[in-house]
């Protein structure tokens, strides 16, 4: 089997499933903090949304779904816990990005900066407590510039 037989058009391999506070808030702002498309949703029969899909760059890149939706599940930011995983998406230009994130209300928790593996990087939270590394490719890994607490 190929892919097109195995994916739902559009879809990756790997796609996170998030728990968000609000849907509707979690569509617009990743909308305009990150340029994700609006995708499917679903509605319950109250008209709130209870799932939905974002893409980049033609392919799904995040689905989620608000608290209570499907699951107990809470938010990093309403569990009392930091989020376990970072979110690494790659981008035409993450000073472009970074800027449009923090006026959408993003967190930035490091500006952009060229990294030793060949990627400039700024690390972001949203306002439901994930993190997100948004990269640009700029270079190669120089292993001499690798810091020696890796």
């Amino acid at each position: 089997m190929d892919e097109r037989e195995i994916l739902p058009r559009g879809a990756c391999w790997l796609t996170p499933y998030l728990t968000v506070t609000d849907a509707e808030h979690s569509l617009d702002f990743y909308e305009r903090a990150f340029g994700f498309g609006r995708g499917n949703t679903m509605a319950a029969p109250d008209g709130r949304t209870v799932h939905a899909e974002m893409s980049y760059q033609g392919r799904t890149v995040v689905m989620f779904a608000p608290e209570g939706a499907w699951s107990p599940m809470k938010t990093p930011a309403h569990c009392g816990c930091e989020s376990s995983i970072v979110l690494y998406v790659y981008c035409a230009d993450v000073d472009v990005l970074a800027r449009r994130a923090r006026a959408a209300g993003a967190i930035v928790l490091a500006e952009p900066e060229e990294m030793f593996w060949g990627d400039r990087i700024a690390r972001l939270q949203d306002s439901d407590g994930y993190l997100w590394t948004f990269a640009t490719r700029v270079g190669e890994f120089d292993p001499k510039k690798m810091p020696s607490t890796c």
